[in-house]
């Protein structure tokens, strides 16, 4: 696929609940599918409402193929039902998240393809064949990415179009568990359309979450090529926020390593690195690595036991870790992890039956003291290295960053069965 100079953030026209149709947009709603990793949490939010998203994002079936299929048969029920309606003409959305100091604004858009968008992290291939399965099974984009960009950091182009639109009244507010209001505006006037267009044509993007979705929108095209860069297949469902004037929050991701007991990864890594027990609960580790100068790393096997791991062997380093790479990429601490502990102390393969990504400590360690597994706690990159690095072509370790707040899945979906719109 040819690449444009810059962005093109196309207007869809919206499927959306009909608010009188279902108990609340809050119980309808949903994180994303790769946040929503417990089964206790699936069942939480498919009990919430009968039309909770998850049902869309997340099937469960006997196998992939029934799943996708049951997912395309609930999005077509509930848009022959009036449970999703789409909006009378295209638009570009508005979307605003706001919970305490933090606020983030961004445009929800279908987002050319063939644009410049900058990849930080690796996808695995068996995510990317799944979801791929199940949007073309549905033809929709269920949820939006977030993607960042550097604006000016002022209120003009998008961002002055953004600006004046949140003065109005929006289509609809919600505030979710996680104590996020949000509200979404519907844009389709030509002049504001135009200004964003213009502003956008010379930008370029850095995919901040959603990896395996963007992955999924290229295999999807690739699919069907036919229609070029006027099908809806050439473009995908995205939230785009300029970083400048609404910085992105970077968290970490952590691991959970569910076949490898506590005991035996401290054995292990004995001589590689320098091992120190911590005391204290889970908030005192984790202000004990994030005070760690160098690469470092949180082991925990439960509540009760965390352990520090710093000052690796230099030997070790320099053996394990490719040399083709800028240094600021074999500092990260996900390099380190994944070339010299999960590929050589280790030597766990990088499968999803292998290794559990979470995103939040509190879960990981749970996880791990439910398996008998280990938890391996981490600390987030900074937004300037991951640009840096990917501007320079160079990938990080599978999901080596959290970007947030991430837009919730289910305040606006994208069908791609009626034609481009």
């Amino acid at each position: 696929m040819t690449t444009s100079d810059g962005l093109r953030l196309l207007p869809f026209r919206g499927l959306r609940y009909a608010p009188d149709r279902v108990s609340s947009l809050t119980a309808v709603t949903s994180p994303p599918y790769d946040v929503v990793v417990r089964p206790d949490e699936v069942r939480e939010l498919e009990t919430s409402d009968p039309y909770n998203i998850v049902r869309l994002i997340l099937p469960h079936a006997a196998d992939p193929a029934a799943r996708h299929r049951q997912a395309a048969e609930t999005l077509r029920r509930w848009r022959e039902e009036g449970i999703l309606t789409p909006d009378p003409e295209p638009a570009l959305y508005v979307y605003e998240q706001r919970s305490g100091d933090v606020l983030q604004r961004g445009l929800i858009g279908a987002l050319r393809l063939d644009g410049p968008v900058l990849p930080h992290e690796d996808v695995i291939p068996e995510v990317v064949e799944d979801r791929a399965a199940l949007m073309g099974a549905a033809a929709a984009n269920f949820e939006p990415l977030l993607l960042s960009y550097r604006g000016q950091g002022t209120a003009n182009g998008a961002t002055a179009v953004i600006e004046r639109t949140v003065l109005r009244t929006p289509l609809l507010a919600t505030t979710t568990e996680d104590g996020f209001a949000h509200r979404l505006w519907a844009l389709t006037d030509p002049a504001e359309l135009a200004a964003v267009d213009a502003d956008l044509a010379v930008r370029e993007a850095l995919i901040a979450d959603g990896h395996h979705r963007w992955a999924t929108y290229q295999r999807l095209h690739e699919q069907r090529p036919e229609g070029g860069p006027d099908s809806p297949w050439a473009s995908g469902l995205v939230l785009l926020v300029d970083t400048a004037r609404y910085p992105l929050q970077v968290r970490a991701i952590h691991r959970v390593l569910p076949h490898l007991p506590p005991e035996k990864a401290l054995a292990d890594v004995a001589g590689a690195f320098r091992v120190a027990r911590l005391p204290g609960a889970l908030p005192a580790a984790l202000e004990a690595l994030a005070e760690t100068p160098g690469n470092a790393f949180v082991l925990s096997g439960g509540p009760d036991s965390f352990h520090l791991l710093d000052r690796p062997d230099p030997r070790l380093l320099d053996g394990a870790i490719r040399t083709d790479r800028p240094e600021a990429w074999r500092r990260l601490d996900a390099t380190v992890l994944h070339s010299v502990l999960l590929d050589e102390v280790w030597r766990i393969p990088d499968r999803p039956s292998d290794i559990c990504y979470l995103h939040h400590a509190e879960a990981a360690v749970a996880q791990a003291a439910r398996h008998g597994g280990t938890a391996v706690l981490m600390r987030a990159t900074s937004e300037e290295t991951v640009r840096q690095l990917a501007q320079q072509g160079v990938t990080m370790p599978r999901k080596s960053t959290s970007f947030g707040p991430k837009p919730a899945t289910g305040l606006v979906l994208r069908t791609l069965d009626e034609g481009f719109c």
